[in-house]
C-alpha cells in the first residue's frame, strides 16, 4: 500500500505542481506582451489560456499533500524533520500561490492595473513574477527534500 500512496503522489506532484510552476512563470512575460498589444486577440487568449491552468492545476495539486500525508504516514515518518519542514514549505507554498499570484494573475487578466497607467502594470507584472519565483522555489526546495532526505532507505 505504501508504494502506491507514494507513487500517486509522486505522479500527482507531476502532473499537478509541474503545469502550475510552468503556467505561473509564463504568465508575467505574456501579461506583458497582452498589455503592450491590446489588441492582439492572440495575446489576450494565452493569457486566459495560462490563468485557466494555474487555477485548475492549483485545486488539483490538492491531492499532492494528501496522497503525500498517507503515504507518511503509512511510513511512520510524521514526526520526522525533513517532513515536517516540507510540510511547512509546502503550505507556505499554497499560500503565496492563493493570496499573491492567482489574485494578481486575475487582477492583469481582467485588466486592472494599480493606477491604470502602463508603467504601474509592467510594475505589476514584475511583482508577479517575484511572488511566481518564490512559489516556484518553494517546491524545489520541496522536492530536493523529498528525493534527498535524511534518513533515506535509498542510500543517497
Amino acid at each position: 500500500m505504501t508504494k502506491f500512496l507514494l507513487a500517486v503522489h509522486v505522479l500527482a506532484a507531476i502532473v499537478a505542481i509541474g503545469p502550475v510552476t510552468v503556467a505561473a512563470s509564463m504568465f508575467p512575460p505574456a501579461a506583458r506582451r497582452a498589455i503592450e498589444a491590446p489588441d492582439d486577440v492572440r495575446a489576450a487568449e494565452t493569457l486566459q489560456l495560462l490563468y485557466r491552468i494555474c487555477r485548475v492545476y492549483a485545486v488539483v495539486g490538492v491531492a499532492v499533500p494528501v496522497f503525500g500525508f498517507a503515504t507518511a504516514s503509512n511510513m511512520h515518518v510524521l514526526g520526522s524533520a525533513w517532513l515536517i519542514t516540507s510540510i511547512a514549505l509546502t503550505a507556505l507554498a499554497a499560500v503565496v500561490l492563493a493570496a499573491l499570484v492567482l489574485p494578481r494573475q486575475t487582477a492583469l487578466v481582467e485588466g486592472v492595473a494599480e493606477d491604470g497607467a502602463k508603467g504601474a502594470t509592467r510594475q505589476a507584472t514584475a511583482r508577479l513574477a517575484m511572488f511566481t519565483g518564490v512559489f516556484n522555489l518553494l517546491w524545489a526546495v520541496v522536492t530536493v527534500l523529498m528525493i534527498v532526505r535524511p534518513g533515506s532507505t535509498t542510500g543517497a
